[in-house]
Parts: C-alpha cells; sequence; structure tokens
C-alpha cells in the first residue's frame, strides 16, 4: 500500500468497501456522507464493523486494535485512522 496515498482516494476506497461488505443499496460514494455514524445513525453492529475492519486490515496491511472498533464511527474517523497507521 502506498505512504502517499491521498486522503480522498482513501476515504473513496473506504466507502466502497463499507457499501459492498455491508451490502449498503441505494448509496453510492458520492452519496455517503463522511460523517455519519455508523453504528447510530446507519445501524452497524459489532460484527459488521469487524468485517469492514478485517478487510480494510487486508487492504492497508495495517493492525486495527479492537479496542479501538468504537473510535472507528464514521467513514472519515476511518480514514484518519489508516492514514495515521500508514
Amino acid at each position: 500500500m502506498p505512504k502517499d496515498i491521498s486522503m480522498d482516494d482513501l476515504i473513496l476506497r473506504v466507502v466502497e468497501i463499507m457499501i459492498k461488505e455491508l451490502k449498503l443499496e441505494d448509496v453510492t460514494p458520492e452519496t455517503f456522507d463522511l460523517d455519519l455514524d455508523l453504528v447510530d445513525e446507519l445501524g452497524i453492529d459489532s460484527m459488521e464493523l469487524a468485517t469492514v475492519a478485517l478487510h480494510l486490515q487486508d487492504e492497508y496491511e495495517i493492525i486495527i486494535d479492537e479496542d479501538d472498533y468504537p473510535k472507528l464511527s464514521s467513514i472519515r474517523l476511518i480514514a484518519d485512522y489508516i492514514r495515521d497507521r500508514l
């Protein structure tokens, strides 16, 4: 994974993964609210978040500690988290 990936590209990829892994219908990367609370507003449960986290770990070759899952509450926060670990 390149260390110089742009934040926009990172956010776009995280959104694409979320849409695919969670089988979100009627949502596109362009319409996905980056600050939407994934648990409280979108209703993602801990198993779904774990699935997404595992996919992101593989994609970006990083470790996402289970204790950090509560920090991953929006697309923007997930992208920031990944960026900090690249």
